[in-house]
């Protein structure tokens, strides 16, 4: 009997085990960048069965029965996930489950950030992810990446490392409000943003998203065009990190480390990230060096508080090209003529520069440009109900360095035909350039200290010092330095965002921004080219300053302080601005739409102390505050037609304050009592479907600025006049689309079209103000009104028309394949008030050809010890097409027409830079 119960047991036992033999089979992976997560947890509510992840991320549990089930898949750092499976006889092979990172500084900050929320947020809006710019950026500058994004148009103007500008729907980058973490970073003063300052910035970006106009954030920023929102880094949950070098044309090389600590049992990680540049540049004479630095850290509080810590900047040097359309002749011609071979066989090629040339047997250059700017950011996220969070931002930034150039005159030159005894390149073998079009700044040194240089005209008669020249006084000054032009300034500000959520459907944000700005502007010594002093007469203060001590132009160290050792000339000048600003938006939620409204107020105060022109001891030397107040108020709705379709519409008002140098006049403290606000009103519409296999995104804009104001001055009937041109105003208009077509697994194109119509809509009128002989303003006023004629004339400098198509392809697992032809037409060259056609109706400006440029990029990526390695290999400009990237000039000919791209004179008489030919990169990634 105990026999037969046995032999039973074992039936039933071993026909349980037959019934339980199905297998659950899946892999696990960060959702952000696509790689294993090795060790997660995978637990099923069966008999409290579970595994981990192996370094592949694939688990697998055994011995499972038939039926309904829930798995829980977590890894530390990251959100949970809990998925239903369905399991039958046989193996279970599981889709990839991707986990999110809790990160929440990361999450926070793109509150802070105002980040849209890709089919919620009714803007237009292209979002760039870490990985993208990885595989595509390589050796080009970080705005580039944005080149295939609608009514986005990026040059490298003269070319330098770190010169180039971007447009955003035909506004220059000044009125285009850049935010990293959500901090603005525009200049205070100008609101110009220089993108070498920001040279590591791509290394440790998480997310870059453009919203094209007003945008979404709730702060009054200057966002006419549209909004530049960079995501950096939070420190890393995962330990671990990664080295990887590159290299690309003309001396390209990149070496980076990246080291992340994890997330340990205080709550506490940190992340770091130190790269180093340098390279020959593409143009002539335009060498650089440059280092970033990055470092993130979270510290977990208690469950209610988070606090974090980032630290980031990029110190670098680099020679630049910077050709003078008033005193320079360098034209399209001097580069490449492609329509008359006389011509173009003379050319010297698109990388010429004539600012540069040797000495002592190195590369030496007029234009040097030296910069470090860091910024530091304290983040405290505080939630104190699942309804109310505060989070606040505190940040800091200095800021030291400049650009050099030449000053003084080689007083000679009357000896010399063709020579005007300046800097500036009058011809090849002409003065002080040699046949090869390069600066001869050994001669220039030999000069300088009374030898005989038969280029300039002789000898030096008064060697060893150069001075300021008042007039053009030849008796004055003889000779050549290079000066650097500086900028150092001190920032900080606070931006603190409350929020509350009534219910699930709507909530409301209100909260503050402040900023506080000092920046100091002088002219130093940097370079006496052999010359013993400079005499400095230009300080009223101390008029008679010899110099006689250089100061150097290295990374903009912030020890530097020569302007506290009279080492300064020309001008020496603070600006100071201030600003409060508070901001409030409701929003109401739902599956099926979404609305908001927002309302921003500032208020902005100017303030100016000139060193120079007025007396220590008079009171005019500071200028009193001038208070402008501005803001914006925005509303839009997000309509989902249906799982796979929104409609959204949006509308907004801006009243954006002057720039600093439009309130105070010719450099000096003479305030501009007509100085007010811009206007801006902007409307868009905008469709949306998106299925996976084919997404679309197609709007329509329309944006009205006006209120602008400029100055010149002229000399009329024996008089200094200056000239205030006001209520200047400007429509841009288009259409925008971007679509992403799956064709098969291993097959992809994206592509974008963008059609611009974008005018003047009046003409400019002015009152002129007579000057003393100080510059100073009187009571005497020009009785005639002079008009600039602008209305009907093309927005230019930035192509109003644009398309780009990609194709990706990924033959094998880890291999992508992707080609990109992009398209920039209706391209037109800036209009120019120094220019005299513009004063008598019928003027017109220069459109440019249109082009096509062509790029190509590998990317693979495969496993070491268990680790990642990736390689990446770019060729941008493929097929070396010549073409012109801008143009700075509007020529006519002897009949009042412009000259046409076909014409030979287009290339003779206009001036302006073409793009970079075929340039190429080169880089591997170590991921450990």
């Amino acid at each position: 009997m105990k026999k037969l119960i046995f032999i039973l047991s074992l039936f039933i036992s071993i026909s349980s085990l037959l019934a339980q033999n199905s297998i659950l089979k899946g892999k696990v992976f960060d959702d952000s960048d696509g790689e294993p997560l090795i060790g997660a947890t995978v637990k099923i509510d069966y008999n409290n069965i579970g595994t981990t992840t192996n370094y592949d991320g694939v688990f697998q549990l055994n011995y499972l029965k038939a039926g309904k089930f829930t798995i829980t898949v977590s890894y530390i750092g990251y959100s949970e996930k809990i998925i239903e499976v369905i399991i039958t006889d046989g193996t279970l092979l599981l889709p990839s489950i991707n986990l999110v990172s809790n990160n929440t500084s990361l999450s926070e900050l793109e509150v802070i950030a105002d980040i849209a929320k890709e089919r919620v947020t009714p803007v237009a809006a292209t979002t760039i992810s870490a990985k993208y710019i990885e595989e595509n950026l390589g050796n080009q500058e970080f705005p580039e990446i944005l080149r295939n994004t609608p009514s986005v148009y990026v040059t490298k103007e003269g070319g330098g490392f770190g010169d180039s500008r971007i447009n955003v729907r035909g506004f220059e980058q000044n009125n285009i409000a850049v935010m990293i973490n959500g901090v603005p970073v525009n200049d205070m003063e100008s609101g110009w943003v220089y993108w070498s300052n920001w040279a590591g910035l791509a290394d440790v970006t998480n997310k870059m998203q453009v919203q094209r106009g007003l945008g979404a954030s709730k702060l009054a920023i200057p966002a006419v065009g549209g909004t530049i929102n960079i995501l950096t880094n939070a420190a890393e949950f995962k330990k671990g990190g990664n080295v990887s070098t590159s290299i690309g044309n003309n001396g390209y090389t990149k070496h980076a480390v990246s080291l992340s600590s994890g997330l340990n049992d205080k709550g506490f990680a940190t992340t770091m990230q130190l790269t180093y540049t340098k390279g020959n540049g593409y143009v002539q004479g335009t060498n650089f060096n440059a280092y970033s630095y990055f470092l993130s850290s979270t510290f977990n509080i208690n469950k209610k508080q988070r606090i974090s810590a980032t630290v980031i900047g990029a110190p670098q040097v680099h020679n630049r090209r910077s050709i003078s359309n008033f005193y320079d002749s360098v034209y399209l011609s001097t580069f490449r003529c492609p329509v008359d071979d006389s011509i173009d066989n003379i050319s010297r090629g698109i990388k010429f520069n004539p600012g540069w040339g040797m000495l002592n047997g190195e590369e030496f250059s007029w234009r040097k440009n030296f910069y470090h700017k860091p910024k530091a950011f304290i983040n405290h996220y505080w939630n104190f109900s699942k309804y109310t969070k505060l989070k606040t931002a505190a940040y800091v930034s200095l800021g030291n360095g400049g650009g050099t150039s030449a000053r003084g005159r080689g007083l000679q030159n009357q000896n010399v035909e063709g020579f005007s005894g300046y800097d500036s390149f009058q011809g090849f073998g002409v003065g002080i350039h040699d046949s090869s079009g390069q600066v001869m700044f050994d001669s220039i040194i030999a000069y300088n200290q009374g030898q005989y240089v038969e280029a300039f005209g002789g000898y030096n008669e008064q060697a060893d010092t150069v001075r300021d020249y008042p007039g053009g006084n030849s008796l004055l000054g003889d000779g050549w330095i290079r000066t650097a032009s500086m900028n150092r300034h001190i920032w900080y500000g606070v931006i603190s965002t409350f929020e509350h959520n009534f219910s699930e459907k709507l909530s409301f944000v209100a909260g503050i921004d402040a900023r506080y700005y000092i920046g100091q502007h002088y002219r130093k010594v940097e370079n006496l080219l052999g010359n013993n002093t400079y005499l400095s007469s230009k300080d009223i203060n101390n008029p008679q300053n010899f110099i006689d001590f250089e100061s150097g132009s290295s990374f903009g160290s912030f020890s530097e302080n020569s302007y506290l050792e009279n080492n300064s000339l020309q001008y020496h000048n603070d600006g100071i601005v201030k600003w409060l600003g508070g901001f409030t938006q409701i929003e109401y939620s739902s599956d099926k739409f979404s609305i908001f409204s927002s309302l921003s107020l500032s208020n902005q105060g100017f303030k100016r102390v000139d060193h120079f022109n007025y007396l220590d001891d008079d009171t005019l030397q500071t200028t009193d505050w001038q208070i402008f107040n501005g803001g914006t108020f925005k509303t839009g709705l997000n309509y989902n037609l249906s799982r796979n379709m929104r409609l959204f519409v949006n509308a907004g008002y801006f009243s954006k304050q002057p720039i600093f140098n439009t309130i105070f006049l010719r450099y000096r403290n003479i305030i501009n009592e007509t100085a007010k606000n811009q206007t801006v009103k902007a409307y868009e519409i905008g469709y949306s479907y998106f299925k996976g296999i084919f997404d679309l995104d197609i709007n329509a804009y329309y944006t009205e600025w006006g209120n602008r104001q400029f100055t010149r001055n002229m000399f009329l009937d024996n008089q200094d006049v200056l000239y205030v041109f006001d209520n200047i105003s400007q429509t841009h208009k288009g259409v925008e689309m971007e679509f992403k077509l799956k064709i098969s697994k291993k097959f992809s194109v994206n592509g974008m079209v963008s059609i611009g119509d974008w005018i003047y809509t009046t003409n400019f009128n002015a009152t002129g103000t007579v000057l003393d002989l100080f510059g100073n303003t009187t009571d005497d006023v020009q009785d005639s009104v002079l008009v600039l004629y602008g209305k009907g004339l093309k927005v230019g400098d930035a192509a109003q028309n644009t398309y780009s198509l990609t194709f990706k392809y990924r033959p094998i697992k880890n291999l992508s394949l992707n080609a990109t032809y992009y398209v920039a037409d209706q391209l037109y060259a800036p209009y120019n008030i120094y220019e005299d056609q513009f004063y008598h109706e019928g003027g017109q400006v220069t459109k440019l050809p249109i082009y096509g440029v062509a790029r190509v990029g590998v990317f693979y990526k495969t496993k070491i010890n268990k680790n990642n390695l990736s390689f990446r290999f770019n060729i941008n400009n493929l097929f070396n097409t010549l073409y012109l990237a801008e143009l700075n000039t509007n020529t006519l000919d002897a009949n009042g027409n412009l000259y046409t791209s076909d014409q030979p004179e287009f290339y003779t008489r206009n001036k302006g830079y073409y793009g970079f030919g075929r340039t190429w990169n080169f880089g591997i990634k170590y991921s450990f």
